[in-house]
């Protein structure tokens, strides 16, 4: 990121094809080919590990798994794991919305007829590169498989409501579930075999095109995962399992009560007396998929808001001492010189700046947010940012720039349209030539800027479980006029 460059924030589960959910086939593709044409360096996703009941990516229910949903039916058709036939019938998304219960339905079916498929139609070279990638990926493989075979028989994810003797798990009795769930765990490895291999041919063609990809590492993991669950040790966990404090944060921007997050947080004492192995193989997994990683909740690795397990709101909570510069120390040790990007908003005390300054992790900048308290005193003045930092307009937490614009009082409204020298319907383009003249060698942009959509199109609300992560893009949205339109601003930026 040292060179001035541009790109877009999007989802893998939001780009358009036929289906109910965006996956890693040819929609992916063709996203790829917009960012190409209009001069875009870099694709931002989300979190791309599979999730549970709310759908969030970031409550997954493994740190190194894929979706499973984000499977591609076409590609696995290419490989002859299924017929033209099988994906003839499908349900589509409504209203150009992802529709989980219906992805769930097809794809989760259709997997297993993969599996079928390939489990009757022996090859030897596929069933070695299958027993290649178990051997590799065994470390946290092995937990992740047995895990979901124990759910599904036991039709909970919750592992704090299984057999007592699994939830310890008592060393014969892990080995006795696996060679009983040894059919079922060899199939769901074998999806994650399947997310890996299209996840490297998607890679593979981004660098064809010349555009790096940013992912997303979660601070937090979901109770109900398999990484809570095979390693208890490292969390803040009760005699049965169950977290005696939970993450969140405090009263903020975007909830006056904060945000009750509801994962376990960590036993950093114990993490360290492990020289953080669990974590830098988090990372590890991240840059093999990844060019560059945003962590989550960066402020985490220097304090992190802990509160009651019984608490209703954050108001109660209080915070505790992160890991500090020992953590990034043992990372950089162990995986050299890898690019992160901090998503340092919320308390940013001087110790994460000086903890950011001494690793040389670019910080995070949001328009809206810098804009918005100008705004207050109707005076809206350019900020200077840090070449060392990346810039957007929005991230997938805020309103899109359009339905923020929408709600701001009329008085501020006009400030706006002043400093921008705009009027009402140009402000989201003005904003988006805003981050792109910044001097920051990195901007981003939300899908949804570029479209110009309102509140309605946003992807999460904060402080919500229900009804996010459902944006996607419709068909023909990112036209011929809107890629050069992108071009001529990234050029004109000196971004090209």
């Amino acid at each position: 990121m040292n060179q001035r460059a541009s790109g877009i924030l999007l989802h893998l589960t939001s780009v358009s094809n036929p289906y109910s959910i965006g996956d890693l086939g040819r929609g992916a593709i063709e996203f790829v080919d917009f960012l190409y044409e209009s001069g875009q360096r870099w694709w931002q996703m989300l979190p791309i590990g599979p999730t549970g009941q709310d759908d969030s990516p970031y409550q997954s229910m493994s740190a190194f798994g894929g979706n499973p949903l984000l499977v591609s039916p076409d590609r696995l058709v290419e490989q002859g794991f299924l017929d033209k036939s099988d994906i003839e019938f499908y349900v589509p998304s409504s209203n150009g919305q992802v529709n989980y219960l219906a992805a769930q339905g097809f794809r989760l079916r259709l997997l297993r007829k993969a599996f079928e498929n390939f489990e009757k139609n022996k090859n030897v070279d596929r069933e070695s590169r299958l027993d290649n990638f178990m051997r590799e990926e065994a470390y946290w493989l092995e937990d992740f498989s047995l895990f979901l075979a124990i759910q599904e028989k036991e039709g909970t994810s919750d592992w704090t409501q299984w057999d007592q003797e699994l939830r310890a798990r008592r060393p014969e009795v892990i080995i006795r579930a696996q060679k009983y769930f040894a059919d079922d765990m060899r199939y769901h490895k074998f999806v994650q075999w399947q997310f890996s291999v299209q996840f490297k041919g998607l890679k593979d063609y981004c660098t064809s095109k010349a555009v790096k990809l940013i992912g997303d590492v979660p601070h937090f993991v979901s109770h109900q995962s398999a990484d809570v669950w095979a390693h208890p040790g490292l969390f803040k966990l009760d005699a049965d399992g169950k977290p005696t404090v939970v993450a969140g944060v405090p009263p903020d921007y975007f909830s006056k009560t904060g945000q009750v997050w509801g994962a376990p947080v960590y036993r950093w004492e114990a993490l360290g007396r492990q020289n953080y192995s669990w974590w830098i193989q988090r990372l590890r997994m991240a840059f093999g998929r990844f060019d560059f990683n945003r962590l989550d909740h960066f402020i985490g690795f220097d304090h992190f808001y802990e509160i009651p397990v019984q608490a209703k709101t954050a108001v109660n909570g209080q915070y505790q001492p992160g890991p500090g510069a020992s953590f990034f120390e043992a990372v950089y040790k162990d995986l050299g010189p890898i690019l992160l990007i901090a998503d340092d908003l919320g308390v940013r005390t001087p110790e994460v700046v000086a903890l950011m300054d001494q690793f040389q992790i670019p910080g995070t900048q949001v328009l809206q947010f810098q804009f918005g308290s100008d705004l207050e005193t109707n005076f809206v003045t350019s900020k200077q940012h840090l070449v060392n930092s990346v810039v957007y307009t929005a991230t997938h937490d805020n309103d899109t720039t359009e339905g923020w614009y929408q709600h701001l009082p009329s008085s501020q409204r006009d400030a706006l349209q002043r400093k921008l020298g705009v009027n009402s319907q140009g402000i989201v383009w003005a904003m988006i030539r805003e981050a792109f003249a910044s001097e920051a060698n990195t901007v981003i942009i939300p899908a949804q800027d570029l479209l110009g959509l309102g509140s309605g199109e946003r992807m999460n609300f904060p402080g919500t479980v229900k009804g996010n992560w459902r944006w996607r893009l419709k068909d023909g949205a990112l036209s011929k006029e809107l890629t050069l339109k992108l071009r001529s601003i990234t050029q004109s930026s000196g971004r090209l």
